[in-house]
């Protein structure tokens, strides 16, 4: 529920923010060359999900409904995005009237599929809508996410509510870590107008599985802020997205690994195994970034080891933490610069050698249950060997060190003898 008023242009530009900032995040074509023309980008797909449940029925924006607001804020929206986005609506608490929880938690609709933009169609259904029932975010997530398919566009799934999930299950922040656990680089974004903390603590959940964003409207600057965010993110996003991968449960028949960036998911104390091929003329360098999802309890850490195929451990990494963070991360070096002593001399020291790489991670949660694993982001790159440099010799230093020690040798000489003829001297006397 909205817990305070919010003018028309805050709430347009709460939904023209991420939206503008879509278009920025057209992904590019990966260059095999830079002299070789880029292949022509895939648009990105984009479905609102709209709150359209009873309390959007209240008139305290103005004197107006706050669908009333959302609708005129919605056609402004529509007519700022670019030519070519591909757009769908899906709205939840629309239609179904009665009491009946069961039914009405159940009443989610696409109402625009995801298409090239059609303006007309787009307001048309939009102003049609009439707030009506129950909030069954969760279940609108899910279909969301069927509405967008997979491939290889930039997903986007924007969620605008005024109240929490009222239908759960299936939980919302359970269903988004779902669809972060598939892999199909979909993301969530979500908008609170003006929520209250269980809101807010759900909202930021279902962002956070999916690397996604949370915003809300409290103030003006608070809001300004967060859409300047937004712009700035959206243009330092990467283009390409991480490989997905999926790691074995131990290094024989793990997956082979060129240098890249990679993500993976792993549950709690689980281990998830790699191999790369590394020459001993070439040094390993590894990372893992590790994302807390959710709630776990404190002390905690991930730890990163490169092996060697008969499970010899070559070198380590680790990162811990107790209490309050988001990210964990952790990284390793390796080079064979000397030969193994079991080894055959006569091999080829130019063919390369399967290291093992193994993520591990200490977390424990009493409410994990069932849900996928938290997501983490690997990142492999492997270079020319850099040998530490020799001990510093003394070099023309052995000139000096003769000239002091006969120079030493000689004042002892003659400091022997001033002694000596001095204590003459002195018993003469």
């Amino acid at each position: 529920m909205i817990t305070a008023v919010i003018t028309s242009r805050w709430l347009r530009a709460i939904l023209t923010g991420p939206l503008v900032a879509l278009s920025t995040l057209l992904p590019t074509a990966a260059h095999a060359d830079d002299n070789e023309p880029a292949e022509p980008a895939a648009p990105p797909k984009v479905e609102l999900v709209l709150d359209v449940s009873g309390s959007m029925r209240a008139a305290d924006i103005d004197g107006r409904t706050r669908i009333s607001v959302a609708q005129q804020a919605f056609n402004e929206v529509v007519d700022a995005l670019p030519d070519g986005t591909e757009l769908g609506i899906r709205v939840l608490g629309a239609t179904y009237q009665g009491k009946d929880k069961k039914k009405g938690c159940q009443d989610t609709q696409q109402i625009v599929p995801v298409a090239p933009v059609d303006r007309a169609a787009a307001k048309s259904a939009i102003a049609a809508l009439r707030p009506t029932g129950f909030t069954p975010v969760g279940l609108a997530l899910r279909g969301a996410a069927e509405d967008l398919g997979t491939g290889d566009a930039s997903r986007r799934i924007i969620l605008i509510t005024d109240g929490e999930d009222t239908c759960a299950p299936p939980d919302p922040c359970d269903v988004a870590r779902e669809l972060a656990a598939k892999g199909t680089r979909l993301v969530v974004d979500t908008l609170g107008l003006a929520p209250d903390d269980t809101v807010r603590r759900q909202l930021l959940c279902i962002a956070a599985a999916t690397g996604g964003t949370y915003a809300s409207a409290q103030t003006p600057a608070e809001l300004t802020d967060r859409i300047q965010q937004l712009v700035d993110r959206a243009k330092d996003t990467a283009v390409k997205p991480p490989a997905i991968v999926a790691g074995g449960k131990e290094c024989a028949g793990a997956p082979l690994l060129a240098p890249g960036v990679y993500t993976d998911r792993e549950k709690i104390s689980e281990h998830r195994w790699y191999r790369v091929p590394v020459r001993e003329d070439q040094e390993l360098r590894a990372s893992v970034s590790i994302a807390l999802d959710r709630q776990v309890n404190p002390d905690y850490g991930v730890l990163l080891r490169a092996t060697a195929a008969d499970g010899r451990e070559l070198v380590r990494g680790t990162d811990a933490g107790s209490g309050r963070t988001d990210v964990l991360s952790t990284g390793l070096r390796w080079s064979a610069l000397e030969p193994d002593e079991e080894s055959d001399p006569a091999a080829d020291s130019t063919a390369p050698a399967h290291v093992c790489l193994v993520i591990s991670n200490s977390f424990a949660s009493s409410t994990a249950g069932d849900a996928p694993g938290m997501p983490f982001e690997l990142t492999i790159d492997v270079v020319a060997t850099s040998p530490a440099p020799d001990a510093p010799g003394l070099g023309r230093g052995w000139l000096l060190l003769l000239v002091l020690t006969i120079a030493g040798l000689l004042t002892g000489l003659l400091g022997g003898w001033l002694t000596r003829w001095w204590i003459a001297t002195w018993r003469t006397n």
